[in-house]
């Protein structure tokens, strides 16, 4: 079976949504560990109906943990039991 990859700046400004299928935003950038190089968070621009209360933000952005990442075609899925368990 052939590996698929698919290139970091492939992956900006996709949209983000639950596997509920509601928008959580658009991907702004992803945060690696500078020593182990594992994705550790994703950084998203919230969509403006977005309750943001429950995550953890930077500046305008929220973070999501990267383990909480279910696909990554068109958009990307987080999995949305993942995220209410972090937030």
């Amino acid at each position: 079976m052939r590996e698929e990859r698919m290139f970091a700046q492939k992956l900006s400004y996709k949209e983000v949504l639950d596997s509920e299928g509601r928008e959580m935003g658009v991907l702004h950038n992803i945060v690696a560990d500078a020593k182990t190089g594992i994705l550790t968070e994703l950084v998203i621009k919230p969509a403006s109906e977005l309750d943001t209360s429950g995550f953890k933000k930077e500046n305008d952005y929220i973070l999501i943990p990267f383990d909480a990442v279910k696909s990554v075609r068109d958009v990307i899925v987080l999995d949305s039991e993942r995220i209410k368990a972090r937030a």
